[in-house]
């Protein structure tokens, strides 16, 4: 029986590797065969130990700032070929400072902007490989975030982005698919997941009754970065424990 999850000698990029979400699909291409790169904002592995969501043992660390456009352009990435490209990289602000012009205009630079910029600066390599991207953009693309318009205008800009170069880039033999995870526990969702009330607020919209974990989602970008996804592209998997059912 063929492992379709096998990624032995493939060579993968997840840009926010360092924690969370994309650090669990980090560690989960590795343990199936991957090479994996992963870039995160702080100076090396070692600033990490602090993150409980963190574990970069294993993986090719690099600090890279995607949302400067000129360093990520110019910068080696310490790799001549790439088969999957994973794109976790996120930001939120909170007390309404996303209605701010610079607060919004710095989230979407994160969000958005470095996504398409990391997407056009691995284009070739993977159309060399007939490679894979995956985009997590967030269940907050299909819904309002009342106090945060960057953070949901930005995801639903992903998911948009999403359709449109898994369309452009289909005949280069690049797939492009998304995730939209739920409620998952990370360091961006700690305004959440760290007061009762309001975990037990969105808990109580959750179908499953509970939040995901890291290693969900990450199963989730392993399918469509996997063969077992080779007829889809373009969509976006939405990952929430039915949550946007409601």
């Amino acid at each position: 029986m063929i492992n379709h999850f096998e990624f032995s000698g493939k060579r993968a990029l997840i840009v926010g590797g360092s924690s969370g979400i994309g650090n669990a699909t980090a560690q989960a291409l590795r343990s199936c065969g991957a090479s994996v790169h992963v870039w995160g904002t702080r100076p090396g592995p070692a600033d990490y130990s602090d993150s409980a969501d963190s574990d970069l043992a294993g993986l090719h660390y690099t600090q890279v700032d995607v949302a400067d456009r000129q360093r990520m352009q110019t910068l080696e990435p310490g790799f001549d070929g790439l088969d999957v490209l994973v794109l976790s990289q996120g930001m939120v602000l909170y007390d309404r400072a996303e209605f701010e012009p610079a607060g919004f205009r710095q989230v979407v630079e994160v969000n958005l902007n470095s996504v398409m910029d990391c997407c056009t600066r691995f284009h070739p390599m993977l159309k060399a490989s007939k490679g894979s991207i995956v985009i997590i953009s967030s269940v907050v693309a299909f819904q309002s975030a009342r106090g945060n318009p960057a953070y949901a205008a930005s995801k639903t800009g992903a998911m948009g982005l999403t359709r449109t170069l898994g369309d452009a880039w289909a005949t280069d033999g690049v797939r492009v698919n998304g995730v939209a995870p739920g409620l998952v526990p990370t360091k961006m969702t700690k305004a959440t997941t760290d007061h009762p009330r309001r975990l037990e607020a969105m808990v109580s919209q959750i179908p499953l009754g509970r939040p995901g974990t890291a290693p969900e989602i990450a199963s989730a970008v392993l399918f469509l970065a996997s063969p077992m996804a080779s007829y889809m592209v373009g969509q976006t998997l939405v990952v929430d424990g039915g949550m946007s059912l409601r």
